[in-house]
C-alpha cells in the first residue's frame, strides 16, 4: 500500500507520517512552499522526517498564489503573529478563538482555503502514483479557528476526490487525528519514536522556536502534561516544562 502524506515539518504532520508508516503504508512525502515565513526551516525538517521513514519519494511543490493573496500572518510580514493570551489574558486564547469562530471571525494565522489547495495537489499526486490514501494531520483543537479542519469539511473533500478522479481510482482521505487533541497526538508519536528534534511548529521565523506563539504554547503544554521535555530549543517558554518523564516514556528519552 502507498500513501501520500502531507508533511509540513511540524509536530502533527510528522507524527501523522509515522502513523501512516505504522499502518503499513509506504510513504510518498509531499511538502508545499506557499510563502510561509518559516518555510526554510519547515522544508529542512520535512526532508529529515521523510528520510527517517525511508519515503519512496519526497515531492516539494512551490506555490506562489497564497502569499500573493495575503490575508495571513503566516505569509504576510505586515500582520503580527500574536503570542498566546496576548491582549486577552493568560489562558483565554483558545476560548477567544472559539468565540471568534462562532462570530464568523478567524485567527490571522488562518491561510484562506489552504487545505483545499494542498489536498487538490495531494490528490493529483496520489492518482498519478496509484496511491491508496492521502494523510492530512487536521486535529480537534483546530476546529474553532480553521474551518478547513472540520470533520464535515473532510467528508466533503472525500466526496470531491470520489467524483473528480477516475472510476477505477479509490483514494481514501485519512485523518487519524481528527478527533484527537495535541496531548493524544504527542503520546502516539512518542510511542512510535518520532524524532521531534527534527520538527518545526513555531509560527515565527527565529533562530529558535519562540515558545510564546499559539503553536508553541499548545505544543509545550502537551509535552508538559505528559512530563517529557521537548527536544528543540526555545527562546522563551511560557509553559513551565516538567522534565520528570513518566516511566512509560523513559525508554524514548
Amino acid at each position: 500500500m502507498k500513501a501520500v502524506c502531507l508533511i509540513s515539518g511540524g509536530m502533527d504532520s510528522s507524527t501523522l507520517a509515522y502513523v501512516a508508516k505504522d499502518m503499513g503504508y509506504d510513504i510518498l512525502a509531499l511538502h508545499t512552499s506557499y510563502g510561509q515565513l518559516t518555510e526554510a526551516k519547515e522544508l529542512a525538517c520535512a526532508q529529515k522526517i521523510a528520510a527517517s521513514l525511508d519515503a519512496l519519494e519526497f515531492m516539494h511543490i512551490p506555490l506562489t498564489h497564497l502569499k500573493v493573496f495575503g490575508g495571513s500572518s503566516l505569509t504576510d510580514t505586515n500582520l503580527k503573529v500574536h503570542s498566546h493570551g496576548e491582549d486577552e489574558g493568560e489562558g483565554k486564547a483558545a476560548e477567544s478563538a472559539k468565540s471568534s469562530a462562532n462570530a464568523g471571525e478567524l485567527p490571522n494565522t488562518y491561510v484562506p482555503f489552504r487545505n483545499s489547495n494542498l489536498l487538490a495537489i495531494a490528490t493529483s499526486y496520489a492518482e498519478t502514483r496509484n496511491a491508496d490514501a492521502i494523510f492530512i494531520g487536521v486535529q480537534s483543537s483546530d476546529y474553532a479557528g480553521y474551518p478547513d479542519c472540520r470533520p464535515e469539511y473532510i467528508e466533503a473533500f472525500q466526496r470531491v476526490i470520489d467524483l473528480g478522479t477516475s472510476d477505477s481510482v479509490h483514494i481514501k482521505l485519512m485523518t487519524p487525528f481528527v478527533r484527537m487533541n495535541k496531548k493524544q497526538i504527542l503520546e502516539k508519536g512518542l510511542r512510535l519514536g518520532v524524532p521531534y528534534e527534527h520538527t518545526w511548529s513555531c509560527y515565527r521565523n527565529n533562530e529558535n522556536a519562540c515558545g510564546t506563539c499559539e503553536s508553541c504554547y499548545y505544543l509545550l503544554k502537551a509535552f508538559n502534561e505528559i512530563g517529557v521535555e521537548d527536544p528543540i530549543p526555545y527562546e522563551k517558554a511560557i509553559v513551565e516544562i516538567n522534565k520528570k518523564a513518566p516511566a512509560k516514556f523513559k525508554r524514548l528519552l
